[in-house]
């Protein structure tokens, strides 16, 4: 047993000590150089152009002095791992294919590739810019990925495609003209930190997913900005969004999650009378359940809230609604409070007094009635919002309830409340 445990550290020595840099020309030299590499082995690009489709199947580094550019001429993936404990960094990657079912990438991590590492490289190409499939621990850090505006934005790929990879880091990076930047489909533990999204669907995709944490991302020009779908335990906290059409926090079929001290900015659908439902929604909650939504700001948006389909199981306290042209949109027949220990949240449109000085409300805040519900059913008669009559009964809603009550009440509104954000909004790093 000891001689063979000695001869396999001699084997494991002699092997590291095999590994060393070498540095590659042209395109046949790369080629030979992947080929014949032992594991470890760190192979470095010369400035120029390196063309075709590469693969990588051992555990070793590659790199790039600058000015290095590998073009896939337009078909597959460009680099195509095969093994754990890949680096690559530094290098400049286009031209790659747009056939979604092949999985075209700039960079394709294969299934059962863990711990590889992606940094500070540029990607520019029409499918998918790294994805991974299958695997565990990958780092996708401080890289730029642009996918093609010309293409309609479903017929691209996303920045960055997760499916089923656990413990994924995403930092960093800068993400435009894709699908959607990151997305994570049936993962777990990932943590998505610090990147940049615009001209895009999505920022960050959550489908299926759990255990996750995204947080000091920014994301604008954007239809949405993150979606939860079908997904729980995720902590979405200290994000922005700013800029978008349809929504800047999307929870669908979720559970569990904490949506926390996100700033929410400018949801705006910029037709001029959109249809009932594509309205720019501060936050859309659609049939989720058990999560808690506190300190964010929603500002500037068609409607603040919006909520459908049996997403009232909800803890919603603690946020900012500021300035929207509708701050509540709830179609339900449900009594909802929407505070925790004595403490809901901020309203623009509120003005009660606080004869207590205890920055809370003496009366309960309603944001809408029933006969915004009325409007809601029958939009058609919007133009009917603003007028004497509807004022008149309003009042006579306020004075004589009929029927059991419905909506949102906020039992402890909070003057002048502003959530503690550590981040200056709306500034691109």
């Amino acid at each position: 047993m000891f001689r063979i445990s000695l001869l396999a550290v001699i084997f494991g020595f002699s092997a590291l000590s095999q590994a060393g840099s070498t540095t590659v020309f042209d395109t046949e030299s790369l080629r030979l150089e992947l080929e014949h590499a032992n594991p470890g082995d760190h192979i470095i690009l010369n400035p120029g152009l390196y063309e075709g489709r590469f693969n990588i199947e051992k555990p070793l580094s590659l790199s790039s002095r600058g000015g290095s550019t590998i073009d896939a001429l337009g078909e597959g993936s460009a680099i195509t791992i095969h093994s754990s404990g890949v680096e690559i960094s530094g290098l400049t990657i286009e031209h790659w294919g747009n056939d979604h079912y092949e999985r075209d990438s700039g960079i394709l991590v294969e299934e059962g590739s863990d711990d590889v590492s992606i940094n500070n490289n540029r990607l520019s190409g029409d499918g998918f810019g790294i994805r991974a499939d299958e695997l565990n621990r990958i780092k996708i850090n401080d890289n730029v990925i642009t996918g093609n505006a010309s293409l309609f934005k479903l017929d691209r790929g996303d920045g960055i495609h997760l499916d089923h990879v656990v413990g994924a880091e995403v930092w960093g990076n800068v993400i435009s003209h894709v699908r959607d930047g990151v997305y994570i489909e049936s993962g777990s533990h990932s943590k998505v930190a610090g990147n940049r999204f615009f001209d895009q669907q999505y920022g960050i995709h959550y489908m299926y997913s759990s255990m996750d944490e995204a947080f000091n991302n920014q994301s604008y020009r954007v239809d949405g900005g993150y979606a939860l779908m079908s997904s729980k335990q995720i902590h979405l906290h200290s994000n922005q969004v700013w800029d978008a059409v349809d929504f800047g926090i999307l929870l669908n079929m979720s559970q569990d999650s904490v949506i926390e001290g996100n700033r929410v900015e400018k949801i705006l659908n910029p037709a001029e009378n959109p249809i009932q439902g594509k309205e720019g929604k501060g936050i859309f909650i659609y049939g989720a359940r058990d999560n808690r939504v506190v300190g964010n700001r929603f500002a500037h948006c068609d409607i603040g809230f919006y909520m459908a389909m049996g997403g009232e199981g909800n803890l919603v306290y603690e946020n900012q609604f500021v300035d929207n042209f509708s701050q509540v949109k709830y179609v339900g027949d449900k009594l909802l409070e929407w505070s925790k220990d004595g403490r809901g949240n901020h309203w623009s449109g509120y003005l009660g007094w606080d004869h207590s000085s205890d920055g809370i409300g003496n009366s309960s805040y309603r944001p809408n009635d029933n006969i915004d519900r009325l409007f809601w059913l029958y939009p058609e008669a919007n133009f009917l919002m603003g007028s004497p009559i509807v004022m008149v009964l309003r009042w006579v809603q306020r004075q004589f309830e009929i029927g059991e009550p419905s909506g949102i009440i906020d039992s402890y509104p909070l003057l002048n409340f502003t959530p503690p954000f550590d981040f200056e909004f709306g500034v691109s790093h």
